[in-house]
């Protein structure tokens, strides 16, 4: 099983993400696909979206369309083992040392031929913290490929400054690329075998586009931060629920403040739920949308 080494910590603070192969062996892969196909199965009763699930357009019993489970550690063991899995943990405590805590999860299904897009946007924009010690694992639990929807990133992007990810002047979660000047063409794709993670810092520029294959791009992310950056937004709720999150080392009462840049996700989307929802007030979508049928649409 892969690690990393001190060269692995030096590029991700240069670029801002790594890929680490084989951290997941091919027994917790299967696990995972034979789990997630269960969830799919379970979805063909949603009408509309729920905690659980966050359905695509044309979602039908006959013919399910999941775009999201939404927090999958909270429906099944599978899941929930994976936020302590001691190899994801392994590669954080080098990045950050000891004391680490979880966030959420959510895991975009990115189906063959239809798989929604996400926008080009910082995670950060949706949850400023204290310091900037946080990322989002993503664990493939398919192939990626260049063309089945790969994650896309922008590299050196997390040291450069927060984007506006605001239309009509609300938070829409997404950066309108021709309005902030931004330049995408340099953006790397994260391709791997399954059972793959990629580690990503919360300011580093990133997006997916629409899955136009036939083949399935599963990816389960799991949002973590160092123990001593507190949120600037949405408290936990009570101290025995914050304090659970602590997936390594000590507890602390002493936040480290460092000078980064925020903008607040506020006044709120007007589409509230997942990021595809919060998305759609974008009036200049940079990627490509599926059509309302079984199969891929032209590009736009």
């Amino acid at each position: 099983m892969s690690t990393i080494v001190p060269d692995d910590v030096a590029r991700y603070r240069e670029e801002g993400f790594l890929l680490v192969p084989d951290v997941l062996s091919p027994e917790e892969v299967a696990s995972l696909r034979r789990t997630t196909d269960e969830f799919v199965e379970r979805s063909r009763d949603a009408t509309s979206h729920t905690e659980m699930f966050d359905l695509e357009d044309g979602h039908t019993r006959a013919a399910p369309r999941l775009r999201r489970i939404i927090s999958p550690h909270r429906w099944h063991p599978v899941y929930s083992a994976l936020v302590r899995h001691p190899r994801i943990i392994a590669v954080l405590r080098a990045l950050w040392g000891p004391n680490i805590r979880f966030d959420q999860s959510k895991l975009n299904m990115k189906s063959g031929g239809f798989g929604s897009p996400v926008e080009w946007h910082q995670d950060w924009a949706f949850y400023p913290h204290t310091n900037d010690d946080l990322a989002a694992v993503g664990i493939m639990i398919d192939d990626v490929d260049g063309d089945n929807g790969p994650m896309l990133v922008l590299p050196r992007s997390h040291l450069g400054p927060v984007h506006d990810h605001h239309a009509n002047g609300r938070f829409c979660g997404a950066i309108d690329v021709k309005r902030a000047g931004l330049d995408v063409s340099k953006a790397v794709p994260c391709l791997g075998r399954a059972g793959t993670i990629t580690v990503h810092h919360a300011r580093l520029v990133h997006g997916s586009a629409t899955n136009f294959s036939v083949r399935h791009r599963r990816f389960l992310l799991h949002q973590y931060r160092a123990a001593d950056a507190w949120p600037l937004l949405r408290w936990p709720g009570d101290w025995e629920s914050w304090t659970a999150l602590l997936v390594s080392g000590e507890e602390t009462l002493t936040p480290r403040l460092t000078p980064m840049p925020v903008r607040l996700p506020l006044p709120p989307a007007e589409n509230l739920g997942s990021i595809y929802e919060n998305q759609r007030q974008l009036r200049s979508p940079y990627f490509d949308r599926p059509s309302g049928g079984s199969g891929p649409s032209a590009r736009v």
